[in-house]
């Protein structure tokens, strides 16, 4: 009996998750679909930008200026489904979550739409015009033809630019483990220097294959993990407060 009951009950799980995933596949349709409505303006700002108006921009390939449709209208969609993800993520799991667990990750839910821009408009108007201008600087030192390709100019961008908008969410990730007592400052701060070699890693991952490129993003990834540290121990801070004010409570309810 127990285990007919405790397969259907993971039955009942894969179907919520199947049921999940379909959600955020329409989401993610209909924002692709609306994306290639706001593709061509957005393309537009982009190309006009001073940033890509130092050289020509060709196309080698016949599907190149769809494609670059298709990836601008990608990341819009992606921008407008990470927080539903995260939602659907949350609604699925809350069942097995203590109410201040729910609380707590359903509050940081409107918050990761805001680091995701934070974190595109950091990597567009910092990050990637360093990188760029440093990698067309070594290039014309070598004294090498430019000839760029659309294609490349885009993926080049959004490779720097669609990790670092998603690595913005660190933050919001540890002030989450930090309220549900997963993680706290003490053991961010014991665990720094392999958490470190982490980011690091995923920043040489992520980027173009030049030392610049890698080191503007690992920068900015041993910062956000300090500022997680910051957060995670101001969060702690409260933690132990109302802990202590629990237990003087209930010390004062036994004296009585």
């Amino acid at each position: 009996m127990s285990g007919k009951g405790d397969e259907m009950s993971l039955v009942d799980h894969l179907t919520e998750l199947r049921k999940r995933i379909i959600y955020v596949l329409i989401v993610f349709v209909l924002g692709l679909v609306g994306g290639l409505f706001c593709a061509k303006p957005i393309y537009e700002y982009l190309i006009r930008s001073d940033l890509a108006q130092g050289f020509v921009l060709h196309a080698f390939s016949f599907w190149d200026g769809i494609g670059m449709y298709m990836k601008i209208a990608m990341a819009l969609s992606l921008a407008i489904s990470v927080p539903f993800i995260i939602y659907q993520l949350w609604a699925f799991v809350s069942p097995g979550l203590r109410q201040v667990e729910r609380n707590a990750a359903l509050r940081y839910v409107p918050y990761v739409f805001i680091l995701f821009i934070l974190g595109v408009l950091f990597a567009y108007y910092i990050v990637f015009p360093m990188a760029l201008s440093f990698t067309i600087s070594i290039t014309r030192d070598m004294g090498l033809e430019e000839t760029y390709g659309i294609a490349q100019y885009f993926e080049f961008m959004f490779s720097l630019v669609l990790p670092m908008a998603l690595l913005f969410e660190l933050p919001l990730v540890v002030m989450f483990l930090t309220k549900i007592r997963i993680l706290n400052p003490l053991r961010l701060r014991k665990l720094r220097r392999y958490a470190y070699f982490v980011l690091v890693f995923i920043g040489i991952v992520i980027t173009p294959p030049d030392f610049i490129s890698d080191f503007l993003v690992a920068i900015p990834l041993l910062i956000l993990y300090e500022f997680s540290v910051f957060l995670s121990a101001f969060v702690y801070r409260k933690q132990l407060a109302a802990d202590k004010e629990l237990e003087e409570r209930y010390v004062k309810r036994q004296e009585d």
